[in-house]
């Protein structure tokens, strides 16, 4: 079994990748939802500052890795191929890696931050930033979990700078490859 994992800035292209994959039928599991989950289950309001400080929270307290521990319960082994998305840190990368060896692939999405900015205005999701300087923290508190250094690891970087039409191309034909 392949697990392949998407990387990436807030915004970026992400979700969008894990779309395609399941129009794929390739399941999909999506770190972001088990944050969610957790912070639901701490009674707050899934606000950008509530879920951000929960993945801040778990992270400290049960390590840097504590989300890919949560997630790989949930992968299914007996499939070709499944995807995660959302790693955020190298300890997450190296967690996936121990725990699927070779068979693990990273691709980071890229995206420059104004086109990142426009989109998020568009997609209407309750932890979504409403102003720049929101999106430049944001940024900052996964900086601050290692997500520029994950990004940097990538096996494979896609450019999603173009139409969504070639950005599915893209994806769907490194996850054929892969």
């Amino acid at each position: 079994m392949k697990l392949i994992a998407f990387v990436g800035m807030p915004a970026s292209g992400k979700s969008e990748a894990s779309a395609i994959a399941r129009s794929l039928n390739i399941p999909v599991i999506n770190m972001g939802d088990t944050v969610r989950e957790e912070t639901r289950k701490r009674g707050l309001p899934p606000t950008d500052e509530n879920i951000g400080g929960t993945g801040t929270a778990l992270r400290r307290e049960e390590g840097m890795d504590a989300v890919a521990k949560r997630c790989v319960p949930r992968i299914p082994t007996n499939l070709p191929v499944v995807v995660v998305d959302g790693t955020r840190n190298i300890e997450e990368i190296n967690y996936f890696k121990k725990t699927f060896g070779d068979d693990f692939k990273l691709i980071a999405i890229h995206t420059p931050f104004e086109l990142r900015f426009e989109r998020v205005k568009k997609r209407f999701r309750s932890d979504d930033m409403g102003s720049v300087q929101e999106l430049k923290r944001r940024d900052e508190r996964e900086k601050g979990w290692g997500l520029d250094k994950a990004i940097e690891t990538a096996d494979v970087t896609v450019e999603n700078t173009g139409t969504i039409e070639k950005f599915r191309k893209q994806i769907e034909q490194l996850l054929k490859d892969l």
